[in-house]
């Protein structure tokens, strides 16, 4: 059952961010450039976002346990320290220059798009890197 939940919200999420035109990277530089033709729909997908999420979180942790796990995994580090903020810029340089942020590389390499493919390489690449510590 849990396997099916986590392809359905996959599914749902990934729907999400073709209807918001998200796995386009002219999109998503188009809204990250502001010194040109400045598209702002990014910033509604994301303002729906946490608007979803925010009351997600706070309807489902008044309950006791979640329905498929033991206990909820909620983020417990408030700390804002070095790892934190390199690991945030490299985000955001690797965002703004391709245009991909992971979810939507994931559901654009579905497509075999080249740009995608390379991303998602580099970004499983990076991730390896960090495990290694």
């Amino acid at each position: 059952m849990r396997s099916v939940l986590a392809v359905l919200a996959g599914a749902l999420f990934g729907a999400g961010l073709l209807v918001a035109g998200m796995t386009q990277p002219a999109k998503v530089i188009g809204f990250l450039d502001v010194t040109r033709a400045w598209d702002p729909t990014l910033a509604f997908v994301m303002a729906g976002a946490v608007g979803v999420y925010a009351l997600a979180v706070r309807t489902l942790t008044r309950r006791a346990r979640p329905w498929l796990d033991e206990r909820f995994h909620l983020p417990v580090r408030e700390a804002i320290d070095a790892r934190l903020v390199v690991g945030a810029a490299v985000f955001g340089v690797g965002w703004g220059l391709s245009g991909f942020c992971p979810g939507p590389s994931l559901v654009a390499a579905g497509s075999l798009a080249p740009t995608a493919l390379v991303f998602v390489t580099a970004m499983c690449g990076g991730m390896l890197l960090v495990r290694r510590e």
